[in-house]
């Protein structure tokens, strides 16, 4: 049942509160196209109602590997955690992992996704977070070696989740204000949530309750 049910469920999400850009990586792509197509079908037979979503994906980090296995996606579901920066994660744990990498042969930091899989991944980690394109740092770290270069990522990653964990922090540690912004944010949801509702019962002939 929950195989059958949560697709639905997840377009319904989607669809509930008139989204308009869906931010996902590439290999979720798909998941994405039962919203749309459900919101296409609606439409043309009841009448535009729906907003068709659309994919809102980075191209440059649609997809981030894991840094154990190059050649598989970063994933908090994955058998181990040794590979997958989690944003809450210690900055030491943070750094023992991009410096724990995987990397390939050779000793050149350049992009190539076929043959030296882990050092693109880092680049791309990097040029994201930074900035600063792929090319630009082939050519700064151009002589330098692994070791030089995996510091460098993990301390750019450990800056760049040190205000992410701060912000975090001040909104987990006080919980009366979390419990304020979370009601705010259900209130306003309930109120579009309602409205498509109303909408949708109408269009294909339901009557609302009575006021």
């Amino acid at each position: 049942v929950g195989f059958f049910s949560y697709p639905i469920l997840q377009a319904a999400d989607i669809l509930l509160y008139r989204t308009d850009a869906v931010p996902v990586g590439e290999d979720q792509r798909q998941h994405l196209e039962l919203s749309r197509d459900l919101a296409q079908r609606f439409n043309t037979t009841f009448g535009e109602t729906f907003v068709v979503p659309a994919p809102y994906i980075i191209k440059e980090t649609g997809k981030i590997y894991d840094l154990q296995d190059p050649t598989a996606k970063m994933s908090k579901s994955a058998e181990s955690q040794s590979g997958v920066l989690d944003l809450l994660d210690e900055p030491k744990s943070l750094a023992k992992k991009v410096k724990s990498a995987v990397t390939d042969t050779g000793r050149e930091i350049v992009a190539d996704a076929e043959n030296k899989p882990g050092i693109t991944n880092l680049l791309t980690i990097l040029s994201t977070i930074t900035g600063r394109s792929v090319v630009e740092l082939e050519a700064a770290y151009a002589g330098k070696g692994y070791g030089d270069f995996k510091g460098d990522v993990a301390q750019a990653v450990v800056d760049f989740v040190a205000p992410i964990q701060h912000r975090f922090h001040e909104f987990y540690d006080d919980t009366d204000a979390l419990d304020a912004i979370l009601a705010d944010g259900a209130a306003r949801a309930s109120v579009i949530a309602q409205r498509t509702m109303e909408q949708v019962r109408e269009r294909i002939g339901f009557l609302g309750a009575k006021r």
